[in-house]
């Protein structure tokens, strides 16, 4: 594997109209559902904690063991549909995700809750896993960012849809219901599956023991990075992460090996791609410093009531909607470099303004200022997601997309560690945080404007 030349992206027409636009429709809505149930079982917490009689700490064990699932199982899948086939696997995701949802609103407990919301999670990293495989198989190669624009709108539809939905639902039903709300949107999506691609499926064994070892690095450094903000002191977390490493080690090692690896570690030898990745890793980081802070900062610094909060923040999760397909669909017309390394400039002014301002300030500027920083981590991630989807070859295409997605993943975790340690060691009281944050995507535009090539 080690020896192996350089990989170089492939071009094809992609699908004729209008089977394109019944395949768009297919796994747009499909992430929208995915998205929306990503996102709504926060909004549910305090209802089923007070139900159920738990503890909210033991109530966050539904979101917490999603996301744990997601990690361990987001690539593993996608290997196992480029084995098995990529549209056979997101079906069968969307399927297993609607069966689950009817063992969540039949739940009576917070274990059977648990378990449920463990299957959803298979089905949604199964689906999840080969959407920007699709997507790659959809387009051809010079229309790719017009897929990632729209792809990128049914994502942040469905992020900014989960709490009305999830509010609307908790207002007229029990929380039973909230576990169901998407699956109309997976119904959907799967009445217009058969118009998706279908890329043959190689006949190689599957990477059982890469999936185990992938499985169990991620695993350990998810928990390993909750842990930090659970009191479990120092010893128990720094194991887990230095475990979750050695693990980590053992399974490159053992990829490089691997004729159809689970990480396909070639991929990493593609300059412009490592960097991509990189930067997009660094550029999460900071965006969840600001989405976990920036609530804390206004509410307990400058005394805004949650309601204002929300309306505030409304702005960042607005200018990345409006900005990030614009960005996605220049991306085929403009180079990829200057559509990031504008946008992670915008936010870091963005960043720095909200680090420096003014304790007399408005709820008009500070949504301004939000509104920076969400539009420029629009104009980055959409394109830097085009470069990587199409600078691996289409084989490997759905592996590349997970990759992504587990990388956005770890980064929100670590992100969200660094946030509470910054706020365990007193620094919520000054801008410390965001001047993090910006550094962070600075680093991230530094990495595209070291590698012009992109």
């Amino acid at each position: 594997m080690s020896n192996q030349a350089p990989v170089v992206a492939e071009s094809h027409p992609g699908l004729p109209f209008p089977r394109r636009a019944f395949a768009v429709l297919a796994v747009s809505t499909g992430n929208m559902m995915l998205m929306i149930d990503v996102s709504i079982a926060n909004i549910v917490l305090p209802s089923l904690s007070a139900e159920l009689q738990v503890d909210s700490s033991d109530a966050v064990l539904v979101v917490t063991i999603y996301q744990l699932i997601l990690a361990m199982a987001l690539m593993p899948m996608a290997a196992f549909g480029e084995r098995i086939g990529l549209r056979r696997l997101y079906s069968g995701g969307l399927v297993l995700h609607s069966i689950a949802a009817f063992f969540c609103f039949h739940a009576d407990s917070l274990e059977s809750l648990l378990l449920a919301r463990s299957l959803q999670a298979v089905g949604t990293a199964a689906s999840l896993s080969v959407a920007f495989g699709l997507l790659r198989a959809i387009y051809p190669l010079e229309h790719l960012g017009k897929g990632m624009a729209i792809n990128t709108i049914a994502n942040a539809g469905g992020t900014a849809l989960a709490p009305v939905v999830g509010g609307l639902v908790l207002s007229t039903l029990s929380w039973h219901w909230v576990f169901a709300a998407a699956v109309p949107f997976s119904i959907l999506s799967l009445a217009f599956s058969r118009a998706l691609p279908d890329p043959e499926p190689h006949s190689q064994p599957f990477d059982g023991r890469g999936a185990a070892l992938c499985a169990a690095t991620f695993g350990l450094v998810v928990i390993g990075l909750q842990l930090t903000t659970h009191g479990m002191g120092v010893w128990i977390p720094a194991a887990t992460l230095l475990l979750g490493g050695l693990v980590a080690w053992v399974f490159v090692s053992y990829e490089r090996r691997v004729e159809r690896p689970i990480l396909p570690v070639e991929l990493l030898a593609i300059p412009k791609l490592a960097v991509a990745l990189l930067a997009n890793f660094s550029a999460v980081i900071g965006s969840m410093i600001i989405l976990v802070f920036v609530p804390f900062m206004l509410q307990q610094n400058l005394g805004f009531s949650p309601a204002s909060v929300g309306g505030m923040m409304a702005s960042y999760a607005l200018a990345s909607v409006m900005v990030a397909p614009v960005s996605g669909y220049l991306s085929d017309h403009i180079p990829v470099t200057r559509l990031c390394v504008a946008g992670m400039l915008v936010s870091t002014i963005g960043l720095v303004l909200l680090a420096t301002l003014p304790e007399t300030s408005g709820r008009s500027d500070i949504a301004w200022r939000m509104w920076l920083c969400g539009a420029g981590f629009g104009m980055f991630f959409s394109p830097n997601a085009r470069l990587i989807i199409g600078a691996a070859p289409k084989r490997l295409a759905a592996s590349t997309g997970s990759m992504v997605t587990t990388v956005r993943m770890l980064g929100q975790a670590l992100g969200a560690t660094l946030t509470a340690g910054m706020l365990a060691l007193g620094l919520g009281d000054s801008g410390t945080p965001l001047f993090v944050a910006a550094a962070l995507v600075a680093f991230a535009g530094i990495c595209k404007v070291l590698k012009v090539s992109a």
